[in-house]
Order: structure tokens, then C-alpha cells, then sequence
């Protein structure tokens, strides 16, 4: 384990008459670290101080980024600071992924998916971590999802945006290695992380992301990265029947899965939530919003994930936000929840994706995890958008 650096964003003051300063200060501190794991060096980021038996926000990104591309636009939103002042963060970049890295030497065998997320308790053992609530997107979420499955005792919640529980058919590989003939990494990696609109309409974030992919990253590393994610295996979880004998494999742990309505993951996510306990998994569809949620929206993905958590028992006294006034003023809380849930699907390929709506927008219903867990006897999968 190498120790990279210690950041302070603020000088270390004290002042009695300042109560509080001094916590303050300690969650501004970012600390760097190379974790030296079985399958070999992981680069981790955390930022504030763990609170006693308190989990961590651990994040993981996808392919083409790093924890700084994939998740600064989140957390540095003013209305991400008041759940940042009750939990650490610790970000955790793919080996060779993070910025100013040199390529793997020749013959390098990058970790498989399965390996990366058997480098999470490694980490969480190195900075004295009990629990976490995972953050994951694609690459990520699977690595985050693999990781709960594996070690459910370590994960108390997961938020995963993009998640793609199946393996790479061969007529997606067919389809890659063609487009790989006439496309460059980059383009693909668009492609993946962007909806078609986005791809033609939103020339500036498309132009801002392909940079990132070229200069942020290193090609040669990045290109493993992809390797190992096209590589990947069925997740293998399955729906539990109720009543029934055999003990399914599937998250233990209250899950959010979210995408935008004109993701290119939508399919995927939606069949992901078909394979998942409905007591516990709760499918944000978010609309108008592209491929990365995080990105596009992260104030309405920030009051999604303050309501995850607060569906878990934490943060229980966190300020109102906007949609949830508006919700409240409208008195409907209750009636449309239900509405939802009442509209859920266990055959999730009739689902609707339309969100033309405006009070269907205004009113979000992501505290809904909070109901589903209190009411963990009924068989549904809840689904809700904003």
C-alpha cells in the first residue's frame, strides 16, 4: 500500500469560540491511496472522515472514466453537501484508469469483473471501512452489484445507474467488432455511455466527455478496461418466489436502480430489475435525461439518492427539497405512490418509458424505498420516475 497524497482543502484553524470548525475541516481532507490488493494495485479516494458504525458512500465508475469524470459533477452540487456532511465518500478508480498513469507493460493480464470486485474488501479492510452504500454506473454498478452478492454483510444499500446484468452476447460482440473496423475506441465508448439524441444534439457534453476519454485516460490501459467488461459473465441473480424453498441469489440489500429515459442502458436496467427482490429494488426512470443521470441531472438524482438513504433509517431529520414541498403542497404523496405501485410490473417488457406528464414529473415518489421496506410482505416491484 502506497501512500500518494494528503489534501487539505482548508488550513487547519481552530477556534474554540467555532464550535464545529474542527469537524468541518476534517471532511474537507482528501486522502489518495494505492491499495495493494491479490490482483494488484487499486487507486482509492477518500474524502471526509467515517462516522463510527456509519457506512461510506463507495462509488465505481464505467468504462472510458474515472472517479473524477464519472462522479465530481455529483458531488461537488451544492445540493449533494448535506449528504457529504454525514457520510464519507470513498471513490475507487480501475487499476490504470485514474489520470497521469503510464500503460501496463506488455503481457499485463488486467483483473477480471470478478476479480474487481474481489479487490472491494481490500479496501474497505485497508481504511477501516465496515459498511458502505455503493454508487456505481455500468462497469461499476456491476462490479458493486458482484461485490454485494459475494459479501452482502459489507454493502447496507446500493444506487446503480446503467447496470447491465448480462453477459456480451455474440451478436453484440459481432456488432462491436465491426463498429470496432470503422470506429475508434473513443467513438464506442460514446456510444456506450450516450443515447443517440444526446450523440446529435448535445454536441458540447459529447465533445467535453470524448475528451475526457482521450486525454484523461490512458488508451492502452483503458482499452483492458473495456477487455475485461465485454468479457464479463451473467451476474446470475434471479427473482425470489415467494413462499418457495430454494433460497434465491439475488441483492440482500435495498437497491436503486436509475436511468434516463433515452439512455442506450434502458433495456438492460429494466431487465436487471425483473431479476431483483421487488420488496427491496426500487427503478427510477428519469425523464428527459440522457446516459449519464449524474451528469445530466444530478440535483434530481441527488434528491433520489437523499431519499434512498433516508428510506434506509439515515438523515432522518434532512431539510425538505424542492420536489418534495411540491409534493406535499399538492397532497398526493400517499394516493400516487400507491397509483405506482398499483401500475408495477413483474413482466417488466410491457413497461411504458413515456414521462409526458408534467404533475407525473413533479412528483418523483423516490421515498418510496421507504414505504417498500416497511412493507417488505408485498410481492411488487416498484417502479417510479421524475
Amino acid at each position: 500500500m502506497d501512500d500518494i497524497q494528503v489534501v487539505e482543502s482548508k488550513p487547519l484553524l481552530v477556534d474554540r469560540e467555532l464550535p464545529g470548525l474542527r469537524e468541518a475541516v476534517h471532511q474537507l481532507m482528501t486522502k489518495e491511496q494505492d491499495v495493494e490488493t491479490p490482483y494488484g494495485k487499486v487507486r482509492c479516494t477518500l474524502k471526509g472522515v467515517p462516522k463510527g458504525d456509519r457506512p461510506v458512500i463507495l462509488t465505481f465508475h464505467d468504462i472510458g472514466l474515472n472517479h473524477k469524470n464519472c462522479f465530481d459533477p455529483l458531488f461537488t452540487h451544492e445540493d449533494m453537501q448535506e449528504i457529504t456532511q454525514h457520510f464519507a465518500v470513498c471513490h475507487v478508480d480501475a487499476p490504470g484508469q485514474q489520470e497521469d498513469i503510464p500503460a501496463f507493460p506488455a503481457g499485463y493480464e488486467y483483473p477480471s469483473m470478478d476479480q474487481l470486485s474481489e479487490m472491494l474488501p481490500v479496501v474497505l479492510k485497508q481504511f477501516g471501512l465496515k459498511t458502505v452504500i455503493g454508487m456505481g454506473v455500468g462497469a461499476g454498478a456491476y462490479i458493486l452489484a458482484k461485490f454485494a452478492l459475494d459479501y452482502p454483510a459489507m454493502v447496507d444499500g446500493l444506487m446503480l445507474i446503467n447496470i447491465n446484468p448480462c453477459a456480451e452476447g455474440w451478436m453484440d460482440w459481432a456488432a462491436h467488432k465491426i463498429s470496432g473496423w470503422a470506429h475508434d475506441l473513443p467513438d464506442m465508448i460514446i456510444t456506450h455511455l450516450f443515447g443517440k439524441e444526446e450523440i446529435h444534439n448535445n454536441h458540447d457534453l459529447i465533445a467535453t466527455y470524448r475528451h475526457h476519454i482521450l486525454h484523461d485516460v490512458n488508451q492502452t490501459n483503458l482499452h483492458h478496461f473495456v477487455k475485461t467488461y465485454e468479457s464479463r459473465r451473467d451476474l446470475e441473480v434471479e427473482r425470489p418466489i415467494p413462499g418457495g424453498h430454494v433460497q434465491a441469489r439475488t441483492l440482500k440489500c435495498p437497491t436503486l436502480l436509475v436511468v434516463g429515459d433515452s439512455s442506450p442502458a434502458v433495456d438492460a436496467v429494466v431487465e436487471c430489475n425483473t431479476k431483483l427482490d421487488p420488496t427491496k429494488t426500487t427503478l427510477l426512470k428519469m425523464a428527459d435525461c440522457g446516459g449519464l443521470p449524474q451528469v445530466d441531472q444530478p440535483a434530481k438524482l441527488t434528491e433520489a439518492f437523499k431519499y434512498f438513504i433516508q428510506g434506509m433509517g439515515h438523515m432522518p431529520a434532512a431539510s425538505m427539497t424542492r420536489l418534495v414541498r411540491s409534493r406535499t403542497a399538492s397532497g398526493s404523496s400517499v394516493h400516487s405512490f400507491d397509483g405506482n405501485r398499483s401500475r408495477s410490473h413483474t413482466n417488466e417488457g410491457t413497461r411504458s418509458r413515456s414521462h409526458t406528464a408534467d404533475a407525473h414529473r413533479a412528483h418523483p415518489h423516490v421515498d418510496s424505498t421507504a414505504e417498500s421496506n416497511v412493507d417488505q410482505a408485498v410481492p411488487k416491484s416498484t417502479e417510479v420516475s421524475c
